[in-house]
């Protein structure tokens, strides 16, 4: 009952200032309304730059050849380097800072893109890759959709499946679950036994096949056993960088090339991309909480300054009730909880309206097929801006309190004559 009476009280009190609690609830709404937006750009800059990382984990490194550009040990310049399955097996046996090696075998260009796949009257031009061991283990962020990945027994076995993707799925099962069905890669069948999505160029790199390496270099390889791209994880502990040099020395001595040559042995070591990333985003995240918390604190002022005012301006009420026996924590109760009331209300219309905004940016991006390689998927962390409320309401509270309290503890007969 002294709840409703209360609320009642305080409703009656905002419809006689209405223009101050329009002032003071907006204040609130803004405040919250641009740390979810400043909170959802960010994280859509991150997820840009995240999906630059593709699917791969975090700390894999890829290592591919190129023609040497310094004679070495009476070897000429201009000599192309390729790699082997012998290369991985040493890189396995000799480098202790190495967890997982595998190996990729383009079928045409690194891209791919440019063999043909036919199922039934339906064909298109796609990327086909040949694939060792271990290799999911380190494209471990792909989306699987259905069926199962490659394995080491379809590698041992010189199974004849493959993996596809989503977009070669759309153009060849449009409507149908491709898993279990037949395609013809160069003219030699498939079956399909998984489904994947990879958002590496914006989801691209899944117009891709994956075969399994062995069946790969003795239908496609001609039975030779190079090796295009070798790709490997460090071990957890190990410094990635020491262990990068270490891979690139042996193969560089594998292939007589020489310890100075950079075209001849290449690598991208995807820790240092991912470092900077990181360094980037946090110093984005913290100016971002810089002006974030500015904009809460020029509401928490905001509040404050309200509670004066309306404690200033209902000092006589105040005589009143405790001249007709109100206690004091009675009547700092009532003035805190129309504080409480007012911030709560605003706050959580500027976190719906804040998240309903993103939520329609995104909707219109996916929409309209809008693909950028900087902004992806603006969203926000409900748990923290439901904090950001609570902080603010709290602290909207504490900032009432201190006059509410004052005025409840003077005399009534002070309160009357002020």
């Amino acid at each position: 009952m002294f709840l409703l009476d209360s609320l009642q009280e305080i409703l009656f009190t905002l419809r006689q200032n209405k223009l101050r609690t329009i002032l003071t609830a907006f204040g609130v709404f803004w405040g919250i309304f641009m740390l979810i937006m400043l909170l959802g750009a960010g994280r859509g800059l991150q997820n840009g730059a995240e999906s630059g990382f593709t699917s791969n984990v975090r700390d894999s490194v890829w290592l591919w050849t190129g023609k040497t550009s310094i004679p070495y040990q009476g070897l000429p310049i201009n000599r192309q380097v390729r790699y082997t399955e012998d290369d991985i097996e040493a890189i396995r046996r000799e480098i202790p800072g190495v967890k997982i090696v595998s190996g990729e075998n383009p079928l045409g260009s690194v891209n791919g893109g440019d063999t043909l796949i036919t199922y039934g009257k339906r064909s298109g031009n796609f990327g086909v890759f040949g694939v060792a061991d271990d290799y999911f283990s380190i494209k471990a962020n792909l989306d699987f959709h259905a069926g199962r990945p490659l394995n080491a027994m379809d590698n041992a076995e010189s199974r004849k499946v493959a993996m596809i993707g989503t977009l070669v799925r759309d153009r060849l099962f449009p409507g149908e679950n491709p898993v279990g069905q037949f395609v013809r890669i160069n003219g030699i069948s498939f079956r399909i036994v998984g489904l994947f999505y990879d958002e590496e160029r914006q989801g691209q790199a899944s117009e891709r096949l994956y075969v399994p390496f062995s069946v790969y270099q003795k239908t496609f390889g001609k039975g030779e056993n190079y090796v295009r791209i070798i790709t490997y994880q460090p071990k957890p502990g190990y410094d990635p960088f020491e262990v990068e040099q270490e891979v690139v020395a042996l193969l560089q001595q594998r292939h007589n090339v020489a310890p100075e040559d950079r075209r001849g042995i290449r690598s991208n070591n995807f820790v240092e991309a991912s470092q900077a990333t990181e360094a980037l985003f946090a110093a984005i995240n913290a100016f971002i909480w810089f002006v974030g918390i500015g904009t809460l604190m020029a509401g928490i002022v905001g509040i404050s300054n309200i509670m004066m005012i309306t404690v200033k301006e209902r000092t006589v009420e105040i005589g009143v009730r405790k001249a007709l026996g109100a206690r004091p924590r009675q009547i700092v109760a009532a003035l805190l909880f129309e504080s409480i009331l007012v911030t709560a209300l605003a706050g959580y219309a500027g976190l719906v309206c804040g998240v309903g905004l993103l939520e329609l940016i995104q909707f219109i991006m996916r929409s309209l097929h809008i693909q950028n390689d900087f902004f992806e998927r603006p969203e926000v962390d409900l748990a923290l801006a439901v904090q950001a409320i609570a902080i603010l309401v709290i602290a909207g509270a504490l900032a009432g309190f201190a006059p509410a309290w004052r005025a409840a503890n003077i005399s009534p007969v002070e309160a009357m004559r002020e």
